[in-house]
């Protein structure tokens, strides 16, 4: 039983945590793809304005300009992708949560317990830590501490610390 509720504890974290990630790459990508929405506005505006190619050259080219640095940006930082995967990343940890939760009784087949790990396992490796924002980690860890849950270990040196009591992480006093 113990086992089960901290894989349920540790999903429905990482649910959280790529929910939030999810929702932060979305603004960014809405972000970096707000100019070329302007810049390709602006040029139509520019191109029509004028019936001489000559006159609207230097705004063309520095519109132009603005468009390919936004797009490198956008490539390079791949905002899009990284919403993409933990929006999937949340769901499938949501699914795995609601799979947990919903075998009833106190204790649980063995098999059918890696079976659910495997899962788990399977799903951190496809997380990219890296990608998501320290303050949306350190947000997701506090609050799980807080409410005594049991959180992933890649979230473990998140906030800092902690000291082992009986089995299960807590923050220490010292935290400032």
């Amino acid at each position: 039983m113990k086992n089960k509720l901290q894989l349920l504890d540790r999903s429905e974290c990482l649910t959280l945590l790529s929910t939030r990630a999810s929702s932060f790459w979305s603004r960014i990508n809405f972000v970096l793809n707000f100019p070329l929405v302007i810049t390709s506005s602006a040029m139509c505006i520019i191109n029509s304005i004028s019936d001489d190619g000559n006159q609207v050259k230097i705004p063309n080219i520095v519109v132009n300009a603005i468009s390919v640095l936004m797009m490198s940006i956008i490539n390079n930082i791949k905002a899009g992708e990284k919403y993409d995967n933990f929006k999937r990343l949340s769901q499938m940890f949501l699914e795995l949560a609601q799979e947990i939760d919903s075998i009833e009784g106190d204790e649980i087949d063995i098999d059918k317990y890696n079976m659910l790990v495997l899962k788990y396992d399977n799903l951190i490796r496809t997380c990219d830590f890296e990608h998501i924002p320290t303050n949306i980690k350190t947000e997701v860890s506090m609050l799980f501490q807080k409410n005594n849950k049991h959180i992933p270990i890649q979230l473990n040196g998140t906030i800092g610390g902690f000291k082992r009591n009986s089995g299960r992480i807590e923050m220490s006093s010292e935290i400032v």
